[in-house]
């Protein structure tokens, strides 16, 4: 074979081999949970990290920065990802994302890859399923989620798309009641792609041909994360939340996951919240969250920066700290 034909082959098995990294990887990891948020930002695949990201326009100025997908930024090989970050200079403003808090990293690798932003952001509530959850559960979860399981039928759903509308109708409930906007406000058809991500586990409580709770959770090997829930008015009496969450805890521990990451608690600070309260009640540790940004272009950047004023807080990107204020962006 001569060196053109051997180098045709090399780039040959180099797209194979993105291919397949693009193809397998599960929930948040994977391309098609990317492209389910493809209404917010272009998908972009960091080749030799195997992660992925959203590309966006900066309004009027002609650019393009990038955000991680929400809620969580996460990768297959870390250690490259310092180089594929490299690569996207002076193509993108900025890069800010919040970063997998079960992921296994080295923070020196953080720190080469975000040498702009690096800060604690929040706790997430962290169950380790080596311990059984009744013994990691507290009394009050344990006592609620008995009595919702009389009250409602509860399983996990074998095609978590045949709940797509009822899950749609709920969501729009949590959003009416919590004023929820931007990028978590999530379209139908967004939903429905969620819904058919590798991974995706859905759960849901059911009473009188009435669907009353939905969880949606994503699993990636060893772990699986919380990724929304939403009750209709009858289920937020008859609380299948806990109900939900212990069928969940208890699938997840015996088909082999070790963790489950719940998220963190409402708003930044984990206060005493009704979220906060109920994850803290199923979780046995906690991980850090870290906010992580970075200045790909830092001529366009300070440009922008001024372009938008003075105000901007510690907003990061600093020029879209406007939009944050009217609900736009996360």
């Amino acid at each position: 074979m001569d060196d053109s034909n051997l180098k045709i082959c090399r780039k040959a098995d180099n797209r194979q081999r993105d291919d397949d990294v693009r193809s397998s990887a599960h929930g948040y990891a994977s391309r098609q949970y990317c492209e389910a948020l493809a209404e917010f930002g272009r998908p972009r695949f960091l080749p030799g990290s195997g992660a992925w990201i959203l590309e966006r326009p900066v309004n009027g100025a002609g650019a393009h920065d990038a955000m991680g997908c929400y809620p969580l930024f996460t990768c297959r090989n870390w250690e490259a990802l310092p180089g594929d970050l490299a690569r996207l200079e002076s193509q993108l403003v900025s890069l800010a994302a919040v970063i997998d808090p079960l992921a296994e990293f080295r923070i020196e690798v953080l720190r080469r890859s975000f040498p702009d932003v690096l800060i604690p952001f929040k706790e997430h509530f962290v169950v380790d399923l080596s311990v059984a959850p009744e013994k990691t559960a507290s009394a009050h979860h344990r006592r609620y989620a008995r009595t919702s399981s009389r009250a409602a039928q509860i399983f996990r759903a074998e095609n978590p798309l045949d709940f797509h509308q009822d899950w749609c109708k709920l969501y729009r409930i949590l959003i009416e009641r919590h004023g929820i906007t931007g990028l978590r406000a999530f379209s139908e058809q967004s939903f429905r792609k969620q819904l058919t991500v590798p991974g995706v586990h859905l759960f849901c409580a059911r009473h009188d041909d009435q669907t009353l709770g939905v969880q949606i959770w994503f699993c990636q090997g060893e772990r699986a994360y919380y990724h929304l829930g939403a009750s209709s008015a009858e289920g937020y009496r008859l609380r299948v939340s806990y109900g939900l969450m212990w069928q969940a805890l208890h699938y997840f521990r015996e088909a082999g996951v070790q963790q489950l990451d719940l998220g963190g608690g409402a708003g930044l600070d984990n206060g005493r919240d009704g979220l906060t309260r109920f994850k803290q009640g199923w979780s046995n540790t906690t991980r850090t969250a870290y906010f992580a940004g970075r200045i790909l272009d830092a001529p366009r950047y300070r440009a922008l920066r001024r372009e938008a004023g003075s105000e901007t807080g510690n907003y990061f990107p600093a020029y879209r700290y406007g939009e944050f204020k009217r609900g736009k962006v996360i």
